[in-house]
């Protein structure tokens, strides 16, 4: 039996000075909050200076904001005609003579910081000089982080958490300075910014923060008002003092002072209504519902006590439920790293991506592509919740889709397509984000069967297979809709798309590999959901007339249309996603000694600094499928700047500005690691190679 407190505590993050590129955060899924060396966010703009800085943002998933002259829909945007078999096909993928409407829908909605808090003195500037970091740790097992560190030489220690099932942070301040008046906490509320950081604090004029209340016992609650979008803020301090009178609060601040040497904190976040959320009429945990209004009253904060056992439960719950991979007592070099980027992945995945929205590329830490999500990216995210025997986590997210179905209609038909075209990169209403690729992708479509499956895999009811039939049959009613007959015994994947490596002209894509074999996958799984169901196959036929991926050479290619893929530039960059047809899937149509000569080829030939952090899991997949284990372990810790792996357990995308963290790298290093250590295709255990200890408990095998 595993010591699953050992194995994670291992691996607490333990920092001896600022580590600006790697800051620590706490949250519950739904909300996060990232701070610095004090524990909260009193260096904001330190962090965020910086071109490829890590901005500390407090974000919950409702947190959409839309600008005041954001257009309401893409109605009046013009289309760019691709042939289709012979007909035009319009996508939004040209900007020109249309630029500030094809930015403005890009940049609307986006996620927005909550609010920044942080320290600050009475009487003087607090800098990094005259406050000094001592020793922070993050307690993966509780979920707490704890702070110590001096101002002025004097000492100041802060405990920081979440509440595991309401979007509020709890701090605790413990020093000499709060009772001699001289350090206060301050909570400053900016204007929403699609930008990395997520805020914009020289825009007072665009947003109010008015005090709706304020009691004897120190119990605040202020209300946000920022272009349609509304949410409280409700505060409730111990051995602290605010001297504010209702109304408008100037510049956008609330200051607390110390009334003794220990204080506590908590601010909870609630949204009231946001716009973004509402079009989908979609359910806000947080509150309850998007209906509320001015006059409904919220509860304040948990007691500190009553939260932080309530944290301290549920990880402990948390940790000694769903799976585990404990290699401790190997002897190769490679496992102590590698068991502790997949405890951190598990921890940052809890804290950013349990959620009712497929999560962002950068979760709930700060805004990438304007915090939207790109549901292409929905797989790397969240199947590990199947393979980790934590199948309702994937659930919350997959639901999504239920809400959006009309609108993945909308875009099939208006394409002139059967069933419903999933978007690529969207808000929560579900509407494609104008883009030079991302309209024109199409591997994100049979995500949702796939996910399904998995969750049905680890938690099988005739309840959920129907819950879900619609959602499988119109993924495959496009996908049999977009082929291509070119004979009575054979159809193919023709133009227009963009495969998933952005590389390729999608006027002359035909039968990329990847997809061609992901969309075959997916039509003969919605028939065997219907077979479960007890109905007719309709899809089978056509997925068993796609034609074969091309090769050459004795190595796959990126398609049929690509004889260059290895040799000329840029078709051996991006990812090499010719590799997922025999990792993430398992198709009859593959020969596994050319798989295995690609692979080799991809190793040889292929500019790796151009990959992302998806992409080396994907090929350890691959090489593991193929019986190459100790490849895979390589794979998965290969030194490139996009797999690198900080001390917080971030995949940070080095060389990538817009990127200090990449999630869909934690989550396919999750999926990765379930495959090696149980299991695929039949095959159960572990395909750890000679050298690794291995103990696991708790996890399903994959495909």
């Amino acid at each position: 039996m595993i010591d699953r407190q050992s194995l994670v505590t291992r691996h607490n993050p333990i920092y001896t000075k600022p580590v600006k590129d790697a800051p620590l955060s706490v949250g519950n899924g739904r909300f996060c909050f990232t701070a610095d060396f004090t524990g909260l966010q009193t260096f904001f703009d330190d962090y965020a200076a910086p071109a490829d800085g890590f901005p500390l943002c407090t974000m919950a998933e409702w947190g959409w904001h839309s600008c005041a002259d954001a257009p309401k829909d893409d109605s009046l945007l013009r289309l760019t005609p691709f042939d289709t078999q012979g007909r035009p096909v319009g996508y939004a993928v040209d900007d020109a003579g249309q630029e500030e409407l094809f930015k403005a829908l890009r940049q609307n909605a986006h996620k927005f910081h909550l609010g920044k808090i942080g320290f600050e003195l009475e009487s003087k500037s607090l800098t990094q000089e005259n406050c000094r970091s001592g020793k922070q740790t993050l307690n993966l097992w509780e979920g707490l982080l704890s702070s110590a560190f001096t101002i002025d030489g004097e000492p100041v220690l802060t405990e920081t958490f979440v509440h595991p099932h309401e979007d509020t942070l709890y701090v605790r301040v413990a020093s000499p300075l709060l009772a001699a008046g001289k350090l206060r906490v301050t909570v400053s509320f900016p204007y929403g910014s699609h930008k990395k950081s997520a805020a914009d604090f020289m825009l007072p004029h665009l947003h109010t923060t008015t005090l709706i209340e304020k009691t004897a016992s120190q119990n605040i609650t202020l209300e946000r008002v920022m272009d349609g979008v509304t949410y409280r803020v409700i505060a409730n301090v111990t051995g602290l003092s605010c001297d504010v009178v209702p109304g408008p609060l100037p510049a956008h601040t609330l200051a607390f002072s110390g009334t003794g040497d220990t204080a506590e904190l908590a601010i909870r976040f609630a949204p009231l209504c946001i716009p973004a959320i509402s079009i989908t009429a979609m359910d806000i945990d947080n509150a309850g519902s998007n209906g509320m209004d001015s006059n409904t009253v919220l509860p304040y904060p948990s007691p500190f006590t009553e939260a932080r056992a309530a944290c301290t439960a549920f990880w402990k719950n948390y940790w000694t439920s769903g799976g585990a991979i404990d290699l401790s007592g190997s002897a190769d070099s490679r496992a102590e790293e590698l068991e502790r980027r997949i405890v951190l992945s598990q921890y940052l995945i809890a804290i950013q991506s349990r959620g009712t929205l497929p999560p962002a590329e950068t979760g709930l830490t700060c805004n990438s592509w304007y915090g939207k999500f790109h549901l292409e990216m929905h797989y790397w995210h969240s199947l590990q919740f199947a393979l980790w025997d934590r199948p309702e986590e994937l659930k919350k997210s997959l639901g999504w889709y239920k809400k959006i179905l009309p609108v993945a209609r909308k875009i099939a038909a208006s394409q002139g397509y059967n069933g419903a075209r999933w978007p690529k990169m969207c808000d929560p209403t579900g509407y494609n984000t104008p883009s030079s690729v991302a309209v024109l992708l199409i591997w994100q479509q049979s995500h949702p069967v796939m996910l399904a499956e998995f969750y049905y895999r680890a938690s099988p009811s005739e309840a959920f297979l129907r819950e879900y039939r619609d959602i499988i049959v119109e993924s495959a009613e496009f996908m049999q809709s977009f082929v291509h007959w070119i004979s009575p015994d054979r159809c193919v994947l023709d133009a227009p798309y963009i495969p998933a490596q952005e590389r390729h002209d999608p006027r002359v894509v035909l039968n990329a590999a990847y997809e061609l074999e992901y969309f075959r996958w997916g039509l003969k799984q919605a028939d065997e959901w219907l077979a479960r169901l007890g109905e007719d196959h309709r899809f089978s036929g056509t997925a068993e007339k796609l034609t074969l991926p091309a090769h050459k050479d004795g190595v796959y290619l990126a398609h049929e249309n690509c004889p260059d893929t290895f040799t000329a530039l840029p078709f051996y960059t991006d990812h090499p996603s010719m590799l997922a047809m025999w990792g993430i899937l398992d198709s009859d149509k593959i020969d596994q000694a050319m798989m295995s000569a690609t692979l080799d080829k991809v190793l040889a030939v292929w500019d790796m600094k151009t990959l992302y952090g998806w992409d080396f899991p994907m090929m350890a997949m691959t090489a593991c499928r193929l019986g190459r284990y100790d490849n895979a372990i390589d794979l998965l810790l290969l030194d490139s700047p996009k797999n690198t792996y900080m001390p917080n357990g971030h995949n940070r995308m080095v060389g990538d500005d817009a990127l200090p963290l990449y999630l869909p790298g934690n989550g396919g290093l999750l999926i990765a690691a379930a495959m090696i250590a149980a299991g695929f295709g039949g095959k159960t255990g572990s395909s750890f190679p000679k050298g690794f200890t291995v103990q696991t408990e708790g996890l399903h095998a994959y495909l």
